[in-house]
């Protein structure tokens, strides 16, 4: 063979592989999978059964009344804690209260938790109305209280003393006056946890 043909077929190979490498670039396996992934929100949903809890009239100085209500979890997610929010308004019917009426009913919760009343609280409602207690919190061995909180389908009983407490003094100026409550329960959810491995 001579050198001329020898190096023609020496280039027409060369450019044979080359071209063979350029379209080569389309000649790989390849694979593919799909996923399908489900983030689902779970709910808090807490009920108060009854919605009006007391509803009295003629109150006078010494009475005392006593109401039980109850608190359910139906949503999906453990519920932390349950924050009482306390507002209220006077309505001054002689328009001669020196003092406020909601600083004379002393207001006592109960938490019955396993069947054992637990203190929640005892206050005035006028100082009732500047704090938001737990009104599932426990004692913990006189530990101080710590949330117990409600786990979906659970329902607990709250009792509620009321007191229009008798000081003794003169306390005509509250005759014919009038206690509106507006009671707001703020259930919290727990902590966040961390998923690892299959669930």
């Amino acid at each position: 063979m001579s050198f001329t043909k020898t190096v023609s077929k020496g280039i027409m190979t060369a450019a044979l592989g080359f071209s063979l490498m350029g379209g080569g670039t389309y000649a790989y396996f390849s694979d593919s999978v799909e996923t399908n992934n489900t983030f689902a929100a779970g709910t808090l949903d807490l009920s108060v059964d009854p919605e009006t809890i007391v509803s009295l009239d003629n109150l006078k100085p010494g009475d005392e009344i006593s109401r039980e209500f109850s608190i359910e979890n139906n949503g999906t997610l453990d519920i932390n804690q349950v924050l009482l929010e306390t507002s209220y308004s006077v309505d001054d019917a002689k328009g001669d209260n020196l003092g406020d009426f909601a600083d004379h009913i002393k207001v006592t919760i109960l938490y019955n938790q396993a069947n054992a009343t637990v203190p929640v609280l005892e206050t005035t409602l006028k100082d009732l109305a500047t704090q938001m207690p737990d009104i599932t919190a426990i004692d913990t061995d006189g530990g101080g209280q710590v949330p117990d909180g409600l786990a979906p389908g659970d329902k607990e009983k709250i009792l509620v003393l009321f007191e229009f407490v008798d000081n003794g003094e003169d306390q005509n100026e509250f005759q014919g006056d009038a206690l509106q409550v507006n009671w707001k329960f703020n259930a919290d959810q727990t902590e966040g946890i961390v998923y690892e491995g299959e669930e």
